[in-house]
Protein backbone atom coordinates (compact mmCIF):
# COMPACT_ATOMS: atom_id res chain seq x y z
CA UNK A 1 0.00 0.00 0.00
CA UNK A 2 1.63 3.23 -0.78
CA UNK A 3 0.49 5.84 2.15
CA UNK A 4 2.71 9.14 2.31
CA UNK A 5 4.89 8.70 5.06
CA UNK A 6 6.32 11.28 7.16
CA UNK A 7 9.56 10.68 5.35
CA UNK A 8 8.77 12.07 1.92
CA UNK A 9 11.99 11.30 -0.09
CA UNK A 10 11.50 7.47 0.88
CA UNK A 11 8.17 8.16 -0.34
CA UNK A 12 8.88 9.59 -3.36
CA UNK A 13 11.64 6.55 -3.85
CA UNK A 14 8.52 3.87 -3.02
CA UNK A 15 6.47 5.96 -5.79
CA UNK A 16 9.21 5.69 -8.65
CA UNK A 17 10.23 2.18 -7.86
CA UNK A 18 6.02 1.43 -8.01
CA UNK A 19 5.58 2.98 -11.04
CA UNK A 20 8.50 1.67 -13.34
CA UNK A 21 7.97 -1.87 -12.06
CA UNK A 22 4.20 -1.17 -13.08
CA UNK A 23 5.88 -0.25 -16.19
CA UNK A 24 8.41 -3.20 -16.95
CA UNK A 25 4.86 -5.73 -15.82
CA UNK A 26 2.65 -3.59 -18.80
CA UNK A 27 5.36 -4.11 -21.43
CA UNK A 28 6.23 -7.56 -21.19
CA UNK A 29 2.78 -8.82 -20.57
CA UNK A 30 1.33 -6.73 -23.13
CA UNK A 31 3.79 -8.44 -25.56
CA UNK A 32 3.06 -11.91 -24.18
CA UNK A 33 -0.49 -11.34 -24.13
CA UNK A 34 -0.36 -10.20 -27.99
CA UNK A 35 1.70 -13.47 -28.91
CA UNK A 36 -0.54 -15.85 -27.36
CA UNK A 37 -3.93 -14.73 -28.06
CA UNK A 38 -2.61 -13.20 -31.76
CA UNK A 39 -3.92 -16.64 -33.90
CA UNK A 40 -7.61 -15.88 -31.91
CA UNK A 41 -7.19 -12.45 -32.51
CA UNK A 42 -6.68 -12.60 -36.47
CA UNK A 43 -9.50 -15.74 -36.15
CA UNK A 44 -11.85 -13.17 -34.75
CA UNK A 45 -11.01 -10.09 -37.24
CA UNK A 46 -11.66 -12.73 -39.92
CA UNK A 47 -15.44 -13.45 -38.61
CA UNK A 48 -16.00 -9.97 -37.77
CA UNK A 49 -15.53 -8.82 -41.51
CA UNK A 50 -17.63 -11.81 -42.69
CA UNK A 51 -20.16 -11.04 -40.34
CA UNK A 52 -21.40 -7.50 -41.24
CA UNK A 53 -19.23 -4.82 -43.02
CA UNK A 54 -16.91 -2.08 -41.42
CA UNK A 55 -13.80 -2.85 -39.80
CA UNK A 56 -12.71 -5.64 -37.64
CA UNK A 57 -11.05 -2.86 -35.00
CA UNK A 58 -12.38 0.22 -33.76
CA UNK A 59 -11.14 3.71 -31.71
CA UNK A 60 -12.78 5.07 -29.21
CA UNK A 61 -11.45 8.16 -27.63
CA UNK A 62 -11.67 7.60 -23.61
CA UNK A 63 -10.21 9.48 -20.44
CA UNK A 64 -6.65 8.85 -19.62
CA UNK A 65 -4.45 9.70 -16.96
CA UNK A 66 -4.71 13.05 -16.04
CA UNK A 67 -7.90 13.82 -18.11
CA UNK A 68 -6.19 13.87 -21.32
CA UNK A 69 -7.83 11.70 -24.24
CA UNK A 70 -6.28 8.65 -26.36
CA UNK A 71 -8.41 6.36 -28.60
CA UNK A 72 -8.52 2.85 -26.85
CA UNK A 73 -8.94 -0.29 -29.54
CA UNK A 74 -11.71 -2.70 -29.23
CA UNK A 75 -12.66 -5.00 -31.80
CA UNK A 76 -16.12 -4.26 -33.23
CA UNK A 77 -19.10 -5.77 -31.76
CA UNK A 78 -21.40 -3.46 -33.07
CA UNK A 79 -22.57 -2.75 -36.47
CA UNK A 80 -20.63 -0.09 -38.11
CA UNK A 81 -21.88 3.43 -38.21
CA UNK A 82 -23.07 6.03 -35.28
CA UNK A 83 -24.60 3.32 -33.33
CA UNK A 84 -25.54 5.36 -30.12
CA UNK A 85 -27.90 8.02 -32.51
CA UNK A 86 -29.33 5.48 -34.32
CA UNK A 87 -30.35 3.57 -30.57
CA UNK A 88 -31.47 7.29 -29.85
CA UNK A 89 -33.41 7.79 -32.87
CA UNK A 90 -35.15 3.69 -33.01
CA UNK A 91 -36.07 3.81 -30.06
CA UNK A 92 -36.06 6.47 -27.25
CA UNK A 93 -37.27 4.39 -24.63
CA UNK A 94 -34.64 1.74 -24.88
CA UNK A 95 -32.22 4.59 -25.32
CA UNK A 96 -33.73 6.11 -21.67
CA UNK A 97 -33.00 2.55 -20.27
CA UNK A 98 -29.33 2.54 -21.99
CA UNK A 99 -28.21 5.48 -20.05
CA UNK A 100 -29.70 5.42 -16.55
CA UNK A 101 -28.43 1.50 -16.55
CA UNK A 102 -24.96 3.01 -16.78
CA UNK A 103 -24.59 2.67 -20.34
CA UNK A 104 -25.50 -0.58 -20.91
CA UNK A 105 -27.67 -2.93 -22.12
CA UNK A 106 -28.64 -6.37 -22.08
CA UNK A 107 -26.97 -7.86 -25.06
CA UNK A 108 -30.29 -9.63 -25.49
CA UNK A 109 -31.76 -6.01 -26.18
CA UNK A 110 -29.38 -4.40 -27.47
CA UNK A 111 -30.23 -4.02 -31.41
CA UNK A 112 -26.77 -2.57 -32.05
CA UNK A 113 -24.72 -5.45 -31.31
CA UNK A 114 -23.95 -7.98 -33.99
CA UNK A 115 -24.16 -12.28 -33.62
CA UNK A 116 -20.40 -12.49 -33.50
CA UNK A 117 -20.57 -9.07 -31.47
CA UNK A 118 -22.49 -11.09 -28.71
CA UNK A 119 -19.71 -13.98 -28.67
CA UNK A 120 -16.52 -11.14 -28.33
CA UNK A 121 -18.14 -9.40 -25.88
CA UNK A 122 -19.52 -12.40 -23.73
CA UNK A 123 -15.56 -13.87 -23.66
CA UNK A 124 -14.39 -10.47 -23.38
CA UNK A 125 -12.11 -11.09 -26.55
CA UNK A 126 -13.22 -7.64 -27.61
CA UNK A 127 -10.75 -6.14 -25.25
CA UNK A 128 -7.89 -7.95 -26.53
CA UNK A 129 -6.75 -5.05 -29.19
CA UNK A 130 -6.21 -3.04 -25.80
CA UNK A 131 -3.29 -4.56 -25.53
CA UNK A 132 -1.94 -2.23 -28.35
CA UNK A 133 -2.85 0.51 -25.73
CA UNK A 134 -0.87 -0.72 -22.88
CA UNK A 135 2.19 -1.30 -25.09
CA UNK A 136 1.56 2.26 -26.27
CA UNK A 137 1.60 3.78 -22.57
CA UNK A 138 -1.80 4.92 -22.90
CA UNK A 139 -3.49 1.86 -20.28
CA UNK A 140 -2.06 -0.08 -17.85
CA UNK A 141 -2.92 -4.21 -17.49
CA UNK A 142 -4.32 -3.11 -14.15
CA UNK A 143 -6.21 0.08 -13.27
CA UNK A 144 -9.91 2.07 -13.45
CA UNK A 145 -12.75 1.81 -15.93
CA UNK A 146 -11.24 3.73 -19.44
CA UNK A 147 -14.77 5.78 -19.24
CA UNK A 148 -15.92 8.38 -21.61
CA UNK A 149 -15.59 12.34 -20.96
CA UNK A 150 -19.14 11.85 -21.93
CA UNK A 151 -20.30 9.15 -19.28
CA UNK A 152 -17.84 10.75 -16.31
CA UNK A 153 -19.77 14.30 -16.96
CA UNK A 154 -23.27 12.24 -16.68
CA UNK A 155 -22.40 10.12 -13.34
CA UNK A 156 -20.95 13.28 -11.74
CA UNK A 157 -23.96 15.03 -12.47
CA UNK A 158 -26.48 11.97 -11.05
CA UNK A 159 -24.38 11.08 -8.54
CA UNK A 160 -22.34 14.35 -7.01
CA UNK A 161 -21.42 11.97 -3.90
CA UNK A 162 -18.92 10.05 -6.02
CA UNK A 163 -16.86 13.68 -7.69
CA UNK A 164 -14.44 13.21 -5.57
CA UNK A 165 -13.77 9.52 -6.48
CA UNK A 166 -13.92 10.41 -10.22
CA UNK A 167 -11.33 13.10 -9.60
CA UNK A 168 -9.11 10.65 -8.32
CA UNK A 169 -10.07 7.95 -11.27
CA UNK A 170 -8.61 10.80 -13.53
CA UNK A 171 -6.06 10.70 -12.53
CA UNK A 172 -4.54 7.32 -13.27
CA UNK A 173 -3.99 4.97 -16.44
CA UNK A 174 -7.10 3.17 -17.26
CA UNK A 175 -6.59 -0.31 -17.65
CA UNK A 176 -7.77 -3.61 -19.03
CA UNK A 177 -8.86 -5.30 -15.97
CA UNK A 178 -8.97 -3.64 -12.20
CA UNK A 179 -10.47 -3.99 -8.95
CA UNK A 180 -13.71 -3.47 -10.06
CA UNK A 181 -14.02 -6.35 -12.75
CA UNK A 182 -12.41 -9.08 -9.91
CA UNK A 183 -15.07 -7.78 -7.41
CA UNK A 184 -18.08 -7.76 -9.52
CA UNK A 185 -17.84 -6.78 -12.94
CA UNK A 186 -21.16 -5.49 -14.54
CA UNK A 187 -23.12 -6.36 -11.61
CA UNK A 188 -21.78 -3.40 -9.63
CA UNK A 189 -23.63 -0.03 -9.90
CA UNK A 190 -21.33 3.36 -10.70
CA UNK A 191 -21.06 4.56 -7.50
CA UNK A 192 -19.47 1.00 -6.38
CA UNK A 193 -17.60 0.82 -9.09
CA UNK A 194 -15.92 4.30 -8.51
CA UNK A 195 -15.45 3.79 -4.97
CA UNK A 196 -13.12 0.87 -6.15
CA UNK A 197 -11.46 2.41 -8.57
CA UNK A 198 -10.63 5.36 -6.43
CA UNK A 199 -9.47 2.72 -3.61
CA UNK A 200 -7.16 1.26 -5.81
CA UNK A 201 -5.56 4.08 -7.35
CA UNK A 202 -4.86 5.23 -3.20
CA UNK A 203 -3.90 2.10 -1.99
CA UNK A 204 -1.78 0.85 -5.19
CA UNK A 205 0.99 -1.68 -4.79
CA UNK A 206 2.71 -4.25 -6.77
CA UNK A 207 0.81 -7.23 -4.51
CA UNK A 208 -2.52 -5.90 -5.03
CA UNK A 209 -1.41 -5.90 -8.99
CA UNK A 210 -0.60 -9.37 -9.00
CA UNK A 211 -3.55 -10.31 -7.40
CA UNK A 212 -5.83 -8.49 -9.38
CA UNK A 213 -3.75 -9.82 -12.69
CA UNK A 214 -4.17 -13.40 -10.70
CA UNK A 215 -7.62 -13.07 -10.29
CA UNK A 216 -8.89 -12.18 -13.47
CA UNK A 217 -8.49 -14.96 -15.40
CA UNK A 218 -11.03 -17.04 -13.18
CA UNK A 219 -13.18 -14.40 -12.93
CA UNK A 220 -13.52 -14.73 -16.73
CA UNK A 221 -14.09 -18.12 -16.55
CA UNK A 222 -16.56 -18.04 -14.36
CA UNK A 223 -19.32 -15.83 -16.48
CA UNK A 224 -18.23 -17.74 -19.89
Amino acid sequence: MIKRPKNKPFYQIRVLIFTVVKRIIDIIGSIVLLIVFSIPMIIVAILIKIDSPGPAIFKQKRVGKGSNPFFMYKFRSMYAGDMDKFLKDKDPALWKKYKDAGWKLPMNEDPRITPIGKFVRSTSIDETPQFINVLKGEMSLVGPRAYREEELQEYEKNFPKSKENIDIIRTAKPGITGLWQVSGRNELNFEHRAKLDANYIKNRSLRQELLILLKTPFVMLSIW
